[in-house]
C-alpha cells in the first residue's frame, strides 16, 4: 500500500461477496505512461498532479495502490454466441470508484492486469496494440455522442506477451458508470437464492435508477428502464455504422453504455449483412442484427430477475413477456426519429419510413459509403459516384427535396439538423490500422492525429479530409479478432 489518497470508495464489495474476489493486479515490469486522458481527469475532477511520472505510471498500471483501496476482480456469467457460461474478469481488476463533484460515480478499472480466478488459463495480459485500440474508439464514440466507458490511460508494461507472435504489453486503464453486466445477473440468479439476486436489484436500482426505488415492482421496473436505455444505445450504433461485434449478455452493460471493444469496427460501405469479427461466422451480431440480440439479451435480463417480478413464476412470465413486447415498439420510434434527423426531418410522418429504406436500399445497391452518404447529400455540389448519377437516386433525391419543403422548412436548417448527427470522421478501420502498427513501432504522431480528427467528428475542415477517406478500392477485407 501507499501513503496516496485518491478517495476511491467500493461500494461494490458490499454485495454478497460471491459477486467479486479481493486481489491486487500483478506488477509490471517497466510501467510507462503511452497516453493520459487530461481531458477527461479534469471533467470527472480526479487530481493526479500530487504525483511524479513514476508514481502516475504506477498507480496506472497497478503497481500502486492508494490508501484505503481494495481492488477487485468481478464474477458474472453470460451467453457467448448464444452458449452460455460461467465467467468473469480474467483480466481486470477494479481498483475503486471515484465519486465527481458532481456525485457521479465511476468504477476505475485496469485491463491487462494479471491473472485472476476467472482467468479460466488466461495469462490476464493485454498487448500494446489493442490496449490502444479500445483508447481511440471508446474516445471516438464519447465524441460522437454515444454513451461508453471512456479510456484514461494506456500504460506500457515493458513485458511481453505471447499471442500469435510476440507482442509490447500494455494495461488500459478505463473508466465506467459500472461494470455491472446482463452477465453479472445471470450469474446471481444461478445461485436460485433470492436474496442474493435482491441484493444485486437493490445495489443496481440504488447506483443508477435511485427514481425507482420506491415502485411496486422494482424489478420489473429496471427491467423497462434497462431496455428504454439499451434501445437508445443500439440506436446510436446504427446512426454512425458501429458494429460491437460481440454482443454477449456479459458485454452488455447495465447503466447503457457501450462496453468492450475487442471485434469492433464501423462500416464503410452500405451493408446490413456487414461483419468483422472473424469468429461470428453466422453472421449473429451483424449490423442489421444488433437490434434483434439486444432484445435477445434483455430476454436473459429478465429470465434472471423472475423471483423478483414475482413470487409466481407464470405471472412472473407474463408480466416479463409483456414488457418485453414493448421493446420492438421503442426502438422502432427510436431508429424512424434518428434516421429522420439523419435526412433533416424535424419530425418523422407517416410515409418517411418508406422514403428511408429506399434511400438505404440505393446506398446497398450502389454500394455507398455509409458515412459519407449522409455529409453529401448536404453539399452544394455531390460527387460524381454510381449511387449519385443514378435515375433512382435523383428520382429519390427531388422527392427527398420536395418532402423537406413541404411545410416551409428552410433547407438551411435541414442541413444544420443533418451535420450535428451525421459525423464527416469516425475510427475508419484502415486509418485505426495505420495508427497502430505505427504506435507499436514507437511513432505515435499518427495515434494523435487520429485521435485529434476524432474529437470534433461533425466539424468539416480540410486538415481532417484524409482520415474521412474510405480504404482504396481492392483493399484487404477487414477482419477482427477476440483474442486480443
Amino acid at each position: 500500500m501507499s501513503d496516496i489518497s485518491l478517495k476511491l470508495d467500493s461500494t461494490y464489495t458490499n454485495l454478497p461477496d460471491i459477486f467479486y474476489t479481493e486481489l491486487s493486479p500483478v506488477p509490471v515490469t517497466n510501467p510507462e505512461v503511452v497516453i493520459f486522458n487530461q481531458k477527461l481527469a479534469e471533467d470527472i475532477g480526479l487530481d493526479l498532479t500530487q504525483l511524479n511520472p513514476q508514481q502516475k505510471a504506477d498507480l496506472l498500471a497497478g503497481n500502486l495502490i492508494p490508501d484505503r483501496c481494495t481492488p477487485f476482480a468481478q464474477a458474472y456469467a453470460g451467453h457467448q454466441f448464444g452458449n452460455f457460461t460461467m465467467l468473469g474478469d480474467g483480466r481486470a481488476i477494479i481498483l475503486g470508484e471515484h465519486l465527481s463533484a458532481s456525485g457521479k460515480r465511476f468504477d476505475i478499472q485496469y485491463k491487462g492486469s494479471g491473472r485472476t480466478p476467472y482467468s479460466r488459463g488466461g495469462d490476464g495480459r493485454a498487448a500494446l496494440g489493442p490496449m490502444l485500440r479500445e483508447y481511440i474508439i471508446s474516445e471516438a464514440m464519447h465524441s460522437l455522442g454515444i454513451p461508453t466507458t471512456r479510456s484514461l490511460a494506456v500504460i506500457s508494461t515493458g513485458e511481453i506477451v505471447y499471442r500469435e507472435n510476440e507482442l509490447p504489453g500494455a494495461i488500459l486503464t478505463r473508466m465506467a458508470s459500472s461494470h455491472i453486466r446482463v452477465g453479472t445477473f445471470q450469474f446471481a440468479s444461478l445461485h436460485q437464492e433470492k436474496p442474493i439476486c435482491q441484493a444485486l436489484l437493490d445495489y443496481t436500482i440504488n447506483r443508477h435508477f435511485p427514481d425507482i426505488q420506491d415502485n411496486e415492482n422494482k424489478a420489473l421496473s429496471m427491467l423497462n428502464r434497462v431496455m428504454e436505455l439499451q434501445a437508445e444505445l443500439i440506436t446510436h450504433w446504427m446512426r454512425v455504422g458501429f458494429i460491437h461485434g460481440v454482443m454477449n449478455t456479459d458485454n452488455m452493460a447495465i447503466c447503457g453504455e457501450t462496453i468492450d471493444y475487442g471485434p469492433c469496427a464501423f462500416m464503410d460501405v452500405f451493408d446490413p449483412s456487414t461483419v468483422f469479427s472473424s469468429i461470428d461466422h453466422q453472421g449473429r451480431y451483424a449490423y442489421a442484427n444488433q437490434p434483434v440480440m439486444a432484445h435477445w439479451n434483455l430476454a436473459r435480463l429478465a429470465e434472471s430477475l423472475l423471483p423478483l417480478i414475482d413470487e409466481q413464476r407464470e405471472a412472473a412470465i407474463e408480466l416479463a413477456e409483456d414488457s418485453l413486447k414493448g421493446f420492438e415498439k421503442i426502438y422502432k420510434s427510436k431508429w424512424l426519429a434518428m434516421m429522420g434527423t439523419k435526412l433533416g426531418l424535424q419530425d418523422v410522418e407517416p410515409g418517411d419510413e418508406i422514403l428511408i429504406t429506399e434511400l438505404l436500399d440505393l446506398m446497398h445497391e450502389y454500394s455507398a459509403d455509409y458515412t459519407n452518404t449522409f455529409r453529401d447529400l448536404i453539399k452544394k455540389e455531390p460527387p460524381s459516384n454510381k449511387l449519385f448519377l443514378s435515375d433512382g437516386f435523383n428520382q429519390w433525391h427531388a422527392r427527398w427535396k420536395n418532402r423537406l419543403q413541404e411545410k416551409n422548412q428552410v433547407l438551411e436548417s435541414s442541413f444544420a439538423l443533418m451535420s450535428s448527427v451525421n459525423p464527416c470522421v469516425i475510427p475508419r478501420n484502415h486509418k485505426v490500422e495505420e495508427a497502430l502498427h505505427s504506435a507499436e513501432g514507437g511513432n505515435l504522431e499518427p495515434f494523435h492525429n487520429l485521435l485529434t480528427a476524432l474529437s470534433d467528428p461533425y466539424q468539416e475542415n480540410e486538415r481532417n479530409h484524409a482520415f474521412q477517406l474510405p480504404p482504396e478500392s481492392g483493399a484487404k477485407t477487414y477482419q477482427t479478432f477476440c483474442g486480443t
